[in-house]
């Protein structure tokens, strides 16, 4: 069963954290009282969101394995060398998506909802007829549709809107979706650069068919502004001591694209990006400039709101 096992891709499980923000949002924007009971939900939370994400995994690799053989690593997966069996295989899609809804039904319905959605998002983006991950632009923006589901899901653990119709403000939840624009263009970038041959980069992904690295520079740069400007937006009309953020953010954004030109990056694999210890020192000091900023009043910078002229 390691095959099968493997297809599951148990390590990518870490990128659920990505439901964290949405989580601390709510928390830090309606003051709700953290109790045994959220934290429960929330663990709870973490493995229904991996299951789901797992059963996405495994169609991803069970339908690209006539693409991924020509991917300098990913030719070496389980679906492409071995003898994986489809009844298999749709067996433990089937099986772990059922898990997952289980465990999201026991949360709340909204919860549940995102999951369907994150799940619905796995079909359309590598099934046929639709299969978004061929087309260009809409390979990246599909699929990180995915980051501003998470963060939905992280707020719907403690708002269920059926019984507290609250939502998250627009403005951070596009900006968390263009934040995974950025994240995807530029593994798309970094694995265009690593195979190196547009006519094989294009077997191996028909979307790199209509790819350049100008292209998708272009398109990260995009992105990243994109992201800044509406998770600012979220940060000066909510508490306006984290316009300091801003900068650090965008340096956050340059850092990353950085990593892009090493050899291997890690960028191509999201999952890995843990061992990047300078990327993980300088998340650490963005999270603690961030609650430091939340606590911390400074008056002097509320003249950035008032609606007035300041005269020489």
């Amino acid at each position: 069963m390691k095959k099968y096992i493997r297809i599951m891709r148990l390590d990518h499980w870490i990128k659920q954290l990505f439901i964290l923000p949405g989580f601390f949002f709510a928390d830090l924007l309606i003051n709700v009282q953290t109790d045994s009971e959220i934290i429960s939900r929330l663990v709870m939370a973490f493995f229904a969101v991996s299951l789901i994400a797992s059963a996405n995994y495994v169609i991803n690799e069970w339908l690209d394995a006539e693409f991924d053989k020509f991917h300098p690593t990913k030719k070496n997966r389980s679906v492409v060398t071995e003898d994986v069996k489809g009844s298999v295989v749709w067996t433990l899609w089937a099986v772990l998506t059922c898990a997952g809804f289980f465990i999201g039904w026991q949360i709340n319905f909204s919860f549940l909802m995102m999951l369907v959605w994150l799940w619905a998002m796995g079909i359309a983006y590598n099934v046929k007829p639709l299969r978004t991950k061929d087309i260009f632009i809409l390979d990246v923006l599909s699929e990180s549709v995915n980051n501003m589901i998470r963060l939905l899901l992280g707020w719907f653990i403690v708002f269920d809107a059926a019984e507290n119709p609250v939502l998250p403000p627009i403005s951070i939840v596009i900006g968390y979706w263009m934040l995974g624009a950025f994240l995807m263009a530029i593994k798309r970038y970094a694995e265009y650069r690593m195979i190196g041959d547009p006519i094989l980069a294009g077997k191996y992904r028909k979307s790199f068919q209509s790819y350049s690295e100008k292209s998708l520079l272009t398109s990260a740069f995009f992105y990243a502004i994109c992201s800044v400007f509406f998770t600012g937006i979220f940060l000066v009309k909510y508490r306006i001591e984290l316009v300091l953020l801003i900068p650090f953010l965008i340096g956050l954004f340059c850092y990353y694209f950085w990593l892009s030109y090493e050899k291997d990056s890690a960028v191509q694999k999201p999952e890995k990006l843990y061992r990047e210890k300078g990327l993980m020192a300088y998340c650490f000091f963005v999270a603690v400039l961030f609650t430091t900023l939340m606590f911390v009043d400074i008056p002097q910078l509320n003249f950035l709101t008032e609606m007035k002229l300041v005269p020489l």
